[in-house]
């Protein structure tokens, strides 16, 4: 933990190098000693301090200096370091003025020059002064600080991304939290919300992803242009090739445009994956296997694909810088994303108080109020489950007159025997109320056409599946809903696609063009559940194996 600091002000050279001089002497091993020649160059050092999250114990500030005085000093930087210990030094002349800022300032003592001997007359004071600052002194924390407004969309992105990451941060809200009112203030004016602050002083305004990405140390750049195997994707699938065709000697890197482990890495808790009796959070899955991939060496490139083209025998993913990776085979694993809600109140609320999957990150803000999931589907139980560790009321609405044809019979169970976890059977979302944030829910049951209105301060959706499959639009077969046909699925009564130019039938995790396959949720007609991606992914790699024999 970086050291405390004691900043000492004075203009006259050789007093402020006295002083220095002595607080080195006695406190130098615990505390970090600073020193600057006026109030302006002080003041501007306190705010750097306070931007980089950097505790100061104690101010010692000559009263009598030009322009800006010890006492106009202190009262400035106590705005900004309320629990600072503050001390004048004066000339016998200044006292009246350091007894007055005693009442008007909080001063908590001042010295008279010169304060020799330092044992006598110093140290004894401070010593008393800096145990009373660390007794009641919560160290700041060190890391990452993300300063925003709990319902803003771009604060929730930035959050949702630094913790689908396992980047630890932080989090100050401007409304709530006036020490984060202070450190806005003190940054020149900057407005912008998010602003991401970091250990060294550096700050992001409202940061695009890949910024992000780059400053938080995620890779963002290949280390080579060329690729045995480039994934698209870092859901269960893409992170399961990884592992596998990696461990068997494939150059390969994975490309993931938010973080690794998907839609799958939102999930609360996972119980029914093989090998963990006990169950384990879709973060932790994500972990453990983002952490396995990198020990057999894949590259993991936090960026988003543009495009896939196809210049035989490679295949080319355009990235969203710009840049190019040529690869001998290509995996799409881009998975899905919930459907979005096309109801009135939807754009303007997404973000704040609505949100699409589990949203880990905003679970304890809604501590003791009402919340609604939306979905029938195994993603919102566990999310209702979840979320009722944390809300006063989880309404679960969902389409059908009952859970079981839909969900896991686990999980039914479990929400059935949550008492504050309330089922609203054939109901669909009319119409989400508020302003600013996120404040009724209007639901229509689905028989009577009868709207009732739930008081829910967010909406957790599960509504369906979304494929991610633009960037091979126009290349490969995908089916009327935008899945990737492969295999046996491709053309029709057993012919091959037009654009299939060997004398081989397609693999069956293989698209219409040779060396492209595709895994997991995305591939027509897959199974929606983490093992089975897990299992196309390892499955897949022994096909791009055969294939690799043939270019």
């Amino acid at each position: 933990m970086a050291k405390p600091v004691i900043l000492a002000v004075d203009d006259e050279p050789d007093v402020l190098n006295a002083v220095e001089r002595d607080l080195r002497r006695r406190f130098g091993t615990e505390y970090r000693i600073l020193k600057t020649s006026s109030g302006e160059e002080a003041l501007a050092s306190v705010h750097e301090l306070k931007r980089r999250g950097t505790a100061v114990a104690l101010l010692l500030a000559d009263q009598r200096m030009p322009v800006m005085s010890g006492t106009e000093f202190l009262e400035k930087a106590i705005g900004v370091y309320p629990e600072v210990k503050r001390a004048l030094l004066t000339a016998y002349a200044d006292t009246q003025a350091a007894i007055q800022s005693i009442n008007r300032l909080g001063l908590d003592y001042y010295f008279l020059k010169p304060w020799d001997p330092p044992e006598r007359e110093l140290y004894p004071v401070l010593e008393d002064l800096l145990a009373d600052w660390a007794a009641a002194h919560r160290p700041p924390f060190e890391g990452i600080r993300v300063l925003g407004t709990l319902w803003s969309p771009r604060s929730h992105l930035v959050k949702d991304f630094l913790t689908r990451n396992q980047i630890p941060y932080q989090w100050l809200d401007v409304e709530k939290d006036e020490e984060a009112r202070r450190l806005q203030e003190s940054l020149n004016g900057e407005t912008r919300l998010p602003l991401v602050l970091f250990p060294d002083g550096g700050l992001l305004a409202d940061p695009d992803l890949r910024t992000l990405a780059g400053r938080t140390g995620l890779q963002t750049a290949a280390a080579r242009p060329f690729y045995d195997l480039v994934i698209v994707g870092g859901g269960p699938a893409g992170l399961a090739s990884a592992v596998y065709a990696a461990s068997e000697g494939l150059r390969t890197v994975l490309v993931e445009r938010e973080a690794t482990g998907g839609q799958a890495g939102t999930s609360a808790m996972i119980e029914n994956y093989l090998g963990f009796p006990r169950g384990l959070s879709g973060a932790d899955l994500a972990r453990r296997a983002t952490s396995q991939a990198r020990r057999f060496g894949v590259e993991i490139l936090s960026s988003d694909a543009a495009a896939v083209r196809r210049e035989d025998p490679y295949r080319f993913v355009k990235l969203g810088d710009g840049t190019e990776l040529s690869c001998h085979a290509l995996l799409i694993a881009t998975g899905v994303s919930t459907k979005r809600l096309e109801v009135p109140g939807e754009e303007r609320l997404a973000g704040a108080g609505l949100y699409y999957g589990a949203a880990l990150t905003e679970a304890r803000h809604y501590l003791g109020q009402e919340v609604l999931v939306l979905g029938g589907g195994n993603s919102a139980g566990q999310g209702a489950l979840f979320l009722s560790g944390f809300a006063g009321t989880v309404h679960l609405s969902v389409r059908g007159p009952s859970l079981a044809p839909t969900m896991s019979a686990y999980l039914v169970r479990q929400l059935e025997a949550a008492a504050n976890v309330r089922l609203l059977p054939g109901t669909e979302v009319r119409e989400l109320r508020g302003e600013k944030r996120l404040e009724e829910v209007v639901l229509v049951e689905r028989e009577s056409g009868r709207e009732q209105v739930v008081p829910a301060a967010a909406l957790f959706a599960f509504i369906g599946a979304v494929a991610h499959t633009d960037i091979v639009a126009g290349m490969v077969e995908r089916d009327s809903s935008g899945f990737i046909l492969t295999g046996r699925d491709l053309g029709a009564n057993g012919s091959r696609p037009p654009s299939w130019n060997l004398k081989r039938d397609p693999f069956l995790m293989e698209t219409s063009v040779p060396g492209i396959f595709a895994a997991g949720d995305v591939r027509h007609m897959s199974v929606k559940r983490v093992g089975a991606a897990v299992g196309e992914g390892s499955v897949v790699v022994a096909q791009i194996h055969q294939y690799l024999k043939t270019v």
